[in-house]
């Protein structure tokens, strides 16, 4: 008997962070404000998304400047097609991921992705990390009507995949994972080597991982490995 392992993507799988932040930046960039976000320093920003970015940004301006109505609707579009052309020059998969997806695979355990980056973009920097192909269903923020932490792109996801929500899991690195998996009575695991790193325990996930390397055993523990004959 084995299960479905369900993956986020940015912050779990790879860190995207600084393409993320470089897309922003470009928006910023072409208003004369210069690169307002800190790849590093403001790497967090990046996972809550196109708008957070550009709010926080806007947020450091000088205060006796002043943004011309609608900037940010004219700008959110702006940013997905940079990073749409931009979107794997600094993003690289977490170390162990392809190692711990072949061993998630050879126990039996169908892989799924829901994510609340756009399908088209998802399906296109998995491609260009080489693991599109390691994943059965993918699930990503337009793919149905509603989003993370509403429970149906889980469900859907798992479906897709071939599997059951009962014997399932979501491997994630934000609150919204966490809600997710509570709003479809899972259990979640979070990397303790995204954004927040190993403060990400405050949410109280059911496990934290520290390497891709300890995914694997974690769900022999949870969903069991396929028995063969």
């Amino acid at each position: 008997m084995a299960g479905t392992v369900v993956f986020d993507l940015d912050g779990t799988l790879a860190d995207t962070s600084a393409d993320l932040i470089a897309a922003a930046n470009s928006c910023f960039e072409a208003r004369g404000l210069g690169a307002l976000l800190d790849p590093v320093a403001d790497a967090l920003i990046a996972f809550h998304g196109g708008r957070a970015m550009l709010r926080a940004g806007y947020g450091q301006m000088p205060p006796d400047m002043l943004l011309p109505p609608g900037a940010e609707e004219e700008d959110y579009p702006r940013l997905l097609d940079f990073y749409g052309n931009n979107i794997a020059v600094h993003t690289r998969l977490y170390p162990g991921v392809e190692t711990a997806l072949e061993r998630l695979a050879s126990d039996g355990h169908q892989l799924a992705i829901c994510t609340n980056k756009p399908e088209g973009l998802a399906e296109t920097l998995l491609r260009h990390l080489g693991i599109r192909d390691a994943f059965a269903a993918l699930i990503g923020a337009d793919t149905l009507p509603v989003r993370k932490p509403d429970p149906r792109p889980y469900r859907a996801a798992v479906e897709a995949a071939g599997g059951e929500v009962s014997t399932s899991f979501l491997l994630g690195d934000t609150e919204t994972d966490c809600k997710t998996a509570a709003a479809t009575g899972v259990r979640i695991a979070l990397v303790g080597f995204g954004p927040e790193g190993e403060a990400i325990s405050r949410l109280k996930p059911d496990a934290l991982i520290g390497h891709y390397d300890e995914l694997p055993v974690l769900a022999r523990s949870w969903l069991g490995e396929r028995v063969s004959a």
